[in-house]
């Protein structure tokens, strides 16, 4: 069962870490022979697809501040590894990973980096 959030606008959602939000795509509702599938059967599917929407910061490095060294900004602000993933690749990946949430009335996943098993870009599609 789908975890189902309030909020109005998805431009408020910020994903934590190695985190994806991922919009599946709308399964094949029938096989290569012609046979309709029963709702349901491609949701079981180990392997899934969908649209990357929004990426978490990456892996966090912690600070390394180097007492030996005064002259070096002494930040303590954590930097990251950043992700593979770009919003609007499409990403193919393991769905037992993933935590599906409910956000006005269509399906998202989201999941971590370590679960996609493969990335699509399409630079044209998107101009």
């Amino acid at each position: 069962m789908p975890l189902e959030i309030g909020v109005q606008n998805l431009d408020k959602f910020i994903l934590v870490g190695d985190r994806v939000l991922i919009k599946p795509k709308t399964p094949h509702d029938k096989t290569n022979t012609g046979l309709y599938l029963p709702p349901g059967v491609q949701e079981k599917e180990s392997i899934q697809n969908g649209y990357v929407l929004k990426v978490g910061p990456g892996y966090p490095i912690p600070a390394i501040n180097e007492i030996d060294e005064p002259w070096k900004d002494k930040s303590d602000e954590v930097k990251y590894v950043p992700l593979q993933p770009k919003e609007g690749d499409l990403a193919i990946y393991l769905q037992k990973s993933g935590w599906e949430i409910e956000f006005n009335n269509e399906k998202y996943v989201i999941i971590p980096h370590n679960a996609i098993l493969m990335l699509i870009r399409d630079e044209e599609l998107f101009k």
